[in-house]
């Protein structure tokens, strides 16, 4: 199978409170975004990820010399519209692989997992999970949309937290809105998706519920807590700076 990388990269990032796009933002001495292309590099899945930038944005991989393809997301409508602009930049692969570009410890080991999972499960989607100990434990997890599964395991839908009743919210299986969709099924069903939600926006979430509706399984792969870490906040910069720290045993 061929796999293409889109890496969504176009939020304005307005909760770090900095004029510097958010992806931009150093942690460990890199910007997050560089980290996240070094492991898309060194899997070997894709060479040449498609980053999905704003209209005022730069090119974002420039400060690194990383070699990168870009789409324009000229209006803020949800991470599916996101992806429904590259539908024109993405046509020659079996399969995509959504990234988001505020999560920099995302490992190449992953990467070529998921990339691995969707070639043997034959679905029209992968994704990944991760399970915490507890939200006390790990409380920048506490808003994050629920897995839903039934009797068998099998993943019925995400419950985002707000809309989630008070046993769902217990639930300690959280998504990190990464997947590997089948090119074909992705760009066949993403227009479906509707934008009856608060905020008016279209999400990729909603393809999860939309395939299982239509019959399909749904291939999940958990990942470490460390790893599914999103950067959206001063607070969770410092909390990604300790946790590269650790890892470094600085």
């Amino acid at each position: 199978m061929t796999f293409r990388f889109i890496i969504l990269a176009a939020g304005k990032g307005t909760r770090m409170k900095q004029e510097l796009p958010k992806t931009l933002t150093p942690i460990g001495g890199k910007p997050i975004l560089q980290h996240l292309y070094e492991s898309v590099e060194e899997s070997g899945v894709d060479g040449i990820p498609v980053i999905v930038i704003g209209p005022d944005q730069p090119k974002l991989c420039e400060g690194w010399n990383g070699v990168c393809e870009y789409v324009v997301q000229q209006e803020q409508l949800g991470t599916a519209h996101a992806v429904n602009a590259c539908r024109n930049a993405v046509t020659d692969a079996d399969a995509v692989i959504v990234l988001y570009g505020d999560h920099p410890f995302i490992s190449k080991e992953t990467l070529q997992h998921l990339a691995h999972l969707q070639e043997t499960s034959g679905g029209v989607l992968s994704m990944m999970t991760t399970t915490v100990p507890s939200f006390s434990a790990w409380p920048l997890y506490v808003h994050w949309g629920r897995i839903i599964r039934d009797k068998h395991g099998h993943i019925m839908a995400i419950r985002e937290y707000k809309d989630a009743m008070e046993s769902e919210q217990a639930i300690t299986e959280v998504n990190p809105a990464l997947y590997c969709f089948h090119t074909k099924w992705l760009w066949d069903n993403i227009n479906q998706i509707k934008n009856f939600n608060a905020n008016g926006e279209y999400y990729l979430t909603d393809l999860v519920e939309l395939a299982v509706a239509q019959g399909h399984d749904i291939a999940s792969m958990s990942i470490p807590p460390e790893e599914a870490v999103g950067i959206n906040t001063q607070e969770e910069r410092a909390i990604a700076e300790e946790l590269l720290a650790r890892r470094y045993g600085r």
